[in-house]
């Protein structure tokens, strides 16, 4: 257990958590599958993903796609576009931008060990939310029925992590206190975000690994 989540005493009462990399198979695996599909260079991919988020993935900078398309200021054939523009310069080869995003996602697959756990806090009584930056994908409502309380899509909302007001946003809708909260996300910086306004931060890097975190916070065993 990381020593921010022990230093906090107190049980939590509720728990939020990220989809890509954290409700889907783990974010490299998917991007790996895609990559060999449309046969891209991985490493041609985070040149141009680092030309917008900076090398942390945190740099915002005057004019952002991704950021703009995580908003929902910009439309998803906008932001093809620049996608396939920048892997076309980095690889030399023309990329077909029509429905680029949607043959990415393609790559990820359901998570059943992570959503039967989100399940299983549910089921104990405590409150639930997901909380996402959205690439202008469509998520699989069907299998979110009955799952979250709360549901915070940054397109939908006008905000993106790792911005201190998403979070403020997501608490207000679970009606608890920032330290009854535990958030859950795959990428390090939003969960530093997290931690920062005061929700006890998982980085998930394994099922194993988060699910005995929960565990421990919530003072029961809803791992299995």
């Amino acid at each position: 257990m990381n020593q921010e989540s022990a230093s906090t005493g107190a049980l939590a009462q509720g728990l939020v958590v990220d989809w890509g990399g954290v409700l889907t198979t783990n974010m490299h695996d998917s991007m790996q599958l895609w990559a060999n599909n449309e046969q891209v260079d991985l490493d041609a991919f985070g040149r141009v993903m680092r030309q917008w988020l900076g090398p942390q993935g945190e740099t915002e900078a005057a004019i952002n796609p991704v950021h703009a398309l995580e908003r929902g200021e910009i439309e998803v054939p906008h932001f093809e576009r620049h996608l396939a523009d920048g892997l076309t310069e980095q690889m030399g080869r023309e990329f077909e931008a029509d429905g680029l995003l949607k043959r990415l996602f393609e790559g990820f697959s359901h998570a059943e060990d992570m959503n039967a756990l989100v399940r299983r806090t549910k089921s104990a009584g405590f409150r639930t939310g997901m909380l996402s930056n959205s690439w202008g994908n469509t998520y699989p409502d069907h299998l979110f029925d009955g799952m979250f309380d709360v549901v915070v899509i940054s397109g939908d909302v006008g905000m993106r992590k790792p911005e201190e007001r998403i979070y403020s946003y997501t608490q207000g809708l679970m009606e608890l206190e920032p330290q009854e909260l535990v958030f859950v996300d795959d990428l390090m910086h939003n969960v530093e975000a997290a931690r920062d306004f005061g929700m006890i931060g998982i980085h998930h890097v394994t099922y194993e690994q988060t699910a005995s975190e929960i565990d421990i916070l919530f003072g029961r065993e809803l791992s299995s």
